[in-house]
């Protein structure tokens, strides 16, 4: 990573952090749907960051954020399996595409390869954090349209900041 993108990342992490800890953390609708909107932090790193950072950056991020929410290590949890995971379908996304940009964003990706690598990524997130969260089997379908409902409000909100952003 360059400079120029190191301070973007920086600015990344800065405006996703405070964004989830004075506001996200606070919307919830109809108690089904959290907006985890901070996940986009390792969601929007470059191409090119070393695996090794991103599950640190994704631990530290998850840390954060449980401090703030009073979770006990559930967001860094679910924040490193997507650190972790996020290169493989990186990898195979553009593989399969035959695609070699070295940008993740809706604007170099386009819309559709945009949504395929990161709804499934953030319905990860959410179905660690709603799993984690369950004591009863009977919940369980109750947690599976929390997931849903999260993984499309978190979409959402990432997709209008994304679509927002200068990059």
């Amino acid at each position: 990573m360059n400079l120029r993108q190191i301070i973007q990342a920086s600015q990344l992490v800065l405006i996703y952090l405070v964004l989830q800890i004075l506001f996200m953390r606070n919307l919830v609708l109809f108690n089904y749907a959290f907006s985890f909107v901070y996940i986009g932090i390792i969601l929007l790193l470059p191409i090119e960051t070393d695996r090794l950072y991103l599950l640190l950056i994704g631990f530290l991020v998850g840390i954060l954020v449980d401090v703030f929410s009073n979770t006990l290590g559930m967001h860094a949890a679910a924040t490193v399996l997507v650190a972790y995971l996020r290169p493989f379908l990186l990898h195979y996304q553009m593989e399969s595409k035959g695609d070699d940009r070295l940008e993740i964003g809706i604007r170099s990706q386009g819309f559709f390869s945009f949504t395929g690598y990161m709804l499934p990524l953030i319905f990860i997130h959410s179905a660690v954090l709603f799993l984690l969260e369950i004591n009863d089997v009977g919940m369980i379908l109750y947690s599976l349209v929390r997931i849903v409902a999260s993984t499309a409000l978190t979409f959402v909100f990432i997709l209008i900041l994304e679509l927002f952003s200068k990059r």
